[in-house]
């Protein structure tokens, strides 16, 4: 039995009301997350309904409706959220309608998506609001019924007094309950006693995607709105110097052009704030081709930037940014890892004595791993509506940080945040993308500049030349082993430009005497952020390549290899601030080995495993191969992932096929290169994305069941198949892969 303090970590409701329909209206500014609109609901819709920013409302004739705080981007938590409140409110599923919330931060927290941490941000505090509405139906009922409130229980919306034979509908006793105080401590159900969550229930969008109805910023539309876009500097270390707009403004239906700053100069940014090209040119017209034309037909000047630099906040801390000049090239970023790779860097961990390993060892093994700048070529282009008057702003549109967009904007356009309203639709693609949102705050500009409601597109080619990318990385590993073959000593080396991938205390940090991570840096002007698994879906693969070759060193089975460190790890650990559970990360290499006994592997058939931990879950992996004219076919991917309670079988399933096709891809084909200062590939004719036919045959993905409460899972299954599928490119041609992509447009195997 699991009670838990209404008040947990925040403060309580933010009110709990009668509605003027007779129904019941419970809000709560801890409610982290919930879900989207139903056509499922079998009860007619009630006489009235009160539009509230963030609540739990119940109509007179039972049907609930539960507000969605935070974006939808893809990952279904438009569904998924709801049931957890739907669970212990223990309501009929079938009963529950669900709609978007607009950004409010007075009434809900966490506000965004990121970090596959939605669900397990916001698991608690869903529970007790669904929880808390229930006592409070309970409570009235036994008030009703003058009956102890420990003798009325609930069944899928119904409350029951079973000693008298009384029943009642929620929707008879909502306003009553709306009255009653918020309890202090409510009690949640016990795991065997879900009826939803667990369950698997349809994508509640789904019917609206396939038939095309309007979801994403894309679709919006305005009565008198304009269209908008924007010019950006041809190369990054460049900025705008002049404009000569006379042809393009007598085009036909070019309402304006101009220049727009994004940020002030003197602005010390939020955490996502992150843009290059700050100086931009606006095209503002009638139609998107009028605009298009107008934009191919003006003449812009450019002149090279000086060295600068920016503060961020980070937190409760500030950071400076530097930003080099010159115009950079892949040639060159190459060489410069290279070079700092055997100079100077920063030591994150020590265990032991590695280097007197490593010089008395028996065999030492080296091998240095690299991979590319990658665009994330989200299938929606960025885009943004606006419409700011003198003492108001209305925005809509896709993006992952609206609360901290909005306070960007808030100070951008000198607007107190309270007249700032910000309508989140469907994103189409995030994948960390959408949360650096500057064309949220240049639609702004725009608006402000013509005063008029304009909603601002970007073209494929503005989004693929300015940013924002996967970092481009370098790791170099060593492992020595002993007379027996057994790893006394591991160490890696991990840097990148303009950060580094290295997570010093992990897997096999705490599963080796000697044990040494450092890591570099190598500053640019080329703009990176968070890109799906952020710094995982680069080291993870290169360390699973690593261990692979290892093990084979060993002469050891690579499961059985890893699953002897894990065991050291669990009994006798190296170090204290080993950031994985061992025994959790040797459960799904477990339950990997189960499944792939069930399924030996077949003749010409070449498997490699992997296994990774990041966003606070475990993910296993063992991907087949078969190459034909040097061609490779992906055959099948198995998974085992633990990432505790599965909310959504179906949608936790799909979510898994997804990150693991988006990894492969990333892995065989994904690169973005340039040359002085220009990102060559700025289109899907040259950026090369996986396709449907090379998509893996069949996935299967297995949870681990236990009682955890829910972790990562839109995250965690990217990065280990990158290794997985570099070690069944191993088995099938023998030959190891160090640098990504595995394979270009025109590759074939060796």
């Amino acid at each position: 039995m699991t009670f838990i303090k209404t008040t947990h970590n925040r403060r309580s409701f933010l009110r709990s009301t009668a509605l003027a329909g007779g129904g019941m209206l419970l809000g709560f500014n801890f409610f982290a997350a919930c879900r989207p609109e139903s056509e499922s609901a079998e009860l007619s819709m009630p006489e009235e309904w009160s539009e509230i920013n963030a609540y739990l409302k119940i109509g007179e004739n039972g049907l609930v409706t539960i507000m969605s705080p935070n974006p939808e981007g893809g990952q279904n938590i438009k569904t998924s959220m709801p049931m957890i409140v739907a669970e212990e409110l223990d309501v009929d599923w079938k009963n529950v309608i669900v709609e978007q919330a607009p950004l409010n931060t007075d009434a809900f927290t966490r506000q965004f998506i990121g970090g596959s941490q939605a669900i397990r941000r916001g698991w608690e505090s869903l529970r007790t609001a669904g929880a808390s509405a229930r006592y409070m139906l309970r409570a009235a009922a036994a008030e009703a019924w003058n009956v102890p409130v420990g003798e009325v229980s609930t069944e899928a919306g119904v409350l029951h007094h079973r000693a008298s034979g009384k029943s009642a509908g929620y929707g008879e006793m909502a306003a009553a309950a709306a009255a009653i105080p918020v309890p202090e401590e409510v009690e949640l159900k016990e795991r065997k006693d879900f009826r939803i969550i667990g369950t698997s229930r349809k994508n509640v969008d789904g019917k609206k995607i396939v038939t095309g109805q309007p979801l994403f910023g894309i679709d919006y539309q305005r009565e008198g709105m304009l269209i908008a876009m924007i010019t950006h500097p041809p190369a990054f270390g460049m900025k705008l110097s002049a404009i000569d707009d006379s042809e393009a403004r007598t085009m036909p239906g070019i309402r304006d052009i101009f220049p727009i700053k994004t940020f002030k100069e003197d602005y010390a940014r939020q955490y996502f704030d992150t843009c290059t090209f700050m100086d931009l040119v606006a095209i503002v017209g009638d139609s998107t081709w009028e605009v298009m034309q107008a934009k191919k037909a003006l003449k812009v000047e450019w002149e090279p930037i000086a060295d600068s630099s920016y503060t961020r906040s980070r937190g409760d801390s500030q950071e400076v940014i530097p930003i080099p000049a010159g115009l950079e090239n892949t040639d060159d970023h190459h060489a410069k890892m290279a070079e700092m790779a055997s100079g100077t860097v920063n030591v994150r961990r020590k265990d032991g004595d590695p280097e007197a390993a490593f010089k008395n060892a028996a065999k030492v093994i080296e091998r240095t791993y690299s991979a590319p700048f990658l665009a994330h070529n989200c299938m929606e282009p960025m885009n943004f509506f606006a419409h700011v008057t003198a003492d108001k702003a209305e925005l809509a549109g896709p993006l992952q940080k609206p609360e901290y967009t909005e306070k960007t904007l808030s100070e951008r356009i000198g607007m107190p945040l309270e007249n700032i309203d910000i309508q989140m639709t469907r994103l189409g693609g995030g994948y960390g993308r959408r949360s650096y949102a500057h064309w949220l705050v240049e639609a702004a500009l725009i608006s402000q500049k013509v005063e008029a409601p304009v909603k601002l597109i970007y073209t494929r080619e503005d989004d693929m030349t300015s940013g924002i990318y996967r970092p481009t990385y370098q790791a170099t590993y060593r492992a020595a082993l002993d007379a027996d073959n057994k790893l006394i000593a591991f160490h890696v080396r991990a840097g990148g430009i303009p950060e580094s991938p290295l997570y010093p205390d992990r897997f096999p940090a705490g599963a080796v005497d000697h044990y040494l991570a450092e890591d570099w840096s190598i500053d640019s002007n080329i703009t990176v952020g968070s890109f799906r698994a952020p710094r995982s879906n680069f080291i993870a693969g290169a360390e699973q390549s690593f261990l692979d070759e290892v093990a084979e060193a060993a002469g050891k089975d690579p499961i059985e290899f890893r699953l002897e460190l894990l065991e050291r790890a669990q009994t006798d650990p190296v170090g204290e601030r080993n950031d994985y559970e061992a025994d959790r990360y040797a459960g799904v290499l477990e339950l990997l080995r189960d499944k792939l006994a069930a399924a030996p592997e077949q003749p010409d058939v070449h498997r490699g495993v992997a296994a990774y931990f990041c966003h606070n879950s475990y993910a296993a992996q063992a991907l087949d191969i078969t190459v034909e004219n040097g061609k490779p076919t992906i055959q099948k991917v198995c998974s085992a992932v633990d990432c505790g309670i599965v909310v959504n079988p179906d949608a936790a399933v799909n979510m898994g096929e997804g990150a693991i096709v988006d990894g492969i891809g990333c892995a065989m084909y994904g690169a973005q290169t340039f040359k002085d200062g220009v990102a060559e590939k700025n289109n899907f004719d040259s950026y090369r994305m996986i396709r449907m036919a090379e998509a893996p045959k069949e996935i299967d993905v297995h949870f681990v069941e236990n009682d955890i409460d829910p972790t990562g899972l839109g995250e965690p299954l990217f990065p280990p198949v990158i290794g997985a599928l570099a070690n069944a490119l191993y088995r099938a041609t023998g030959k190891r892969h160090y640098q990504q992509p595995f394979l270009g447009a025109e590759q074939v195997l060796g």
